[in-house]
Formats: structure tokens, sequence, C-alpha cells
């Protein structure tokens, strides 16, 4: 009966952390870090600079630098570290840059279209049956898939181009590393909205965030306080308005 149980409670999580100690270059960034997240679940992910945010979304991505000293990532039952970073792709995670990097010579439109063949087996027409909503959705000019990828783009563009990647691959767990930043509120809440969307059992992300505004719109299910390297303080949205009254100070003393 026990083993049941504990079945039928791996069966419901998607995303696993345990004990997650990281570093880089010999330096340590997290410092036993623990998260549970289940399909459908939206959790937040707030605190003060250098506290480890980016940190995480790059070690759940696979990035080689940041080394894991100690501790266990595990998604839908598998060794998440196991897995290289095209496999953990394959395997239906999506991370949104915080600063997403200039390609000159790929246009947006080669770029949607390659990702979209690789992770979805697209064919021309599905592609573009699938790019149209997408495009409506965040308020975008056909033209702007002209354009290579992130070259002359504002802060904002970027973000909205992340997004759009979002929209069109549909993966089961996003990482969104400050995709707030540098978005006026009319884009904020166009990009939430578009989030939003995706909200199924089939789709949960992780949204890293300095500020509670983004949260607003997207209302997630838990938020996280990270400080130090460490989650210092767990619970709903009303954790964010503590953060906009008092900054982080109750957490970093």
């Amino acid at each position: 009966m026990k083993q049941n149980v504990e079945q039928d409670v791996k069966q419901d999580t998607l995303l696993q952390i345990d004990d997650l100690y990281v570093s880089v270059q010999g330096k340590s960034i997290l410092k036993g870090v623990s998260l549970t997240i289940k399909p459908g679940e939206i959790h937040a992910v707030m605190g003060p600079n250098g506290s480890g945010k980016s940190t995480l979304s790059y070690v759940l991505s696979g990035h080689p630098k940041y080394a894991v000293d100690k501790g266990k990532i595990t998604y839908n039952g598998k060794d998440f570290g196991a897995l290289s970073p095209q496999q953990r792709a394959a395997e239906g995670f999506f991370l949104a840059f915080q600063y997403p990097v200039e390609v000159p010579g790929v246009t947006l439109r080669h770029f949607l279209y390659t990702i979209c063949k690789q992770q979805k087996n697209s064919s021309p027409a599905q592609f573009k049956q699938l790019l149209q909503p997408c495009m409506e959705a965040l308020g975008y000019d056909i033209t702007f898939l002209d354009r290579q990828l992130n070259v002359g783009f504002s802060g904002g563009e970027k973000k909205r181009a992340e997004v759009l990647q979002l929209l069109m691959l549909k993966p089961t767990l996003a990482v969104l590393d400050e995709t707030d930043s540098g978005l006026d509120v009319d884009s904020l809440k166009l990009v939430a909205k578009a989030v939003n969307s995706l909200r199924s059992k089939e789709f949960s992300a992780i949204v890293i965030t300095h500020y509670p505004t983004v949260l607003e719109f997207l209302k997630p299910d838990y938020v996280h306080i990270l400080a130090s390297g460490k989650v210092v303080a767990s619970g709903d949205v009303q954790l964010a308005h503590e953060v906009m009254k008092g900054g982080y100070q109750k957490w970093t003393k």
C-alpha cells in the first residue's frame, strides 16, 4: 500500500528538485534548494540580485558552466542531470532567457521554422498554420518575422520574441527568466495573457522575477523567495505583495 502511494506521488510530480547545491567556477551559488512542481502549476521565484535565480534557470537547462555539487533534479520521473540540453528540450523543457542573444544572418521566421521542425516535426504548411494565431496573440505584424533574430530588437521585442517561441512550441515545463524586464504595462499584459492561454495540466512554468507586477496578471499558484542560494519562504501571491511593501530585507538579514 505504501509503495502504491509513493508511486502516485511520483506520477503527480513533474519537476522535483531535492537539496540542490550548485557552483560556478568553484563559487557556491545554490545552497540546498528544494522545489516540487506538479502538472499545471505556475510557480514564481523572486529574490534580490545575486540570490541564485538565474543560476537555477541555467542549471535546469543543462548549461555546462554550472556544476551540481549535491542534490538531484527529477523531471517526469527521469534524472534530469543525465540528459543533455537537447534531450531536455525534446522532453518538453523550455527556457526563455533573461538576456536573449543576437543571431545575425538568421531571420526570426527561419529560426522559428527550424525549432518547430526539430521539436514538433512541423511541415511548412503546419508551421504557417501554427504561426498565425501566435503572432496575433502578441500583436506582431508579419514583417517582424523577416528581421534578423534579436538584432536591433528593443528589450521588449526580445522578450516578446521569446514568448512567441513559447507559444509555438507549447512545452511541458517553461522557465521564464525575468521575461517581464524591459516591458511596458501594455506589453506586460499581452505577454501574461499569452502565457495564461497555455495554462492546462499539460503546461507548468517557473516564472523568475524581481517585481510582483507581472504576477498580478499571471496569478501563480505558489510564490517562493530565494535569498543567499536558498528558498527562505514560500506561499501564495500575498507573499509577492509583502515584497512590494517591504522589499527583501525581511529575508536577507
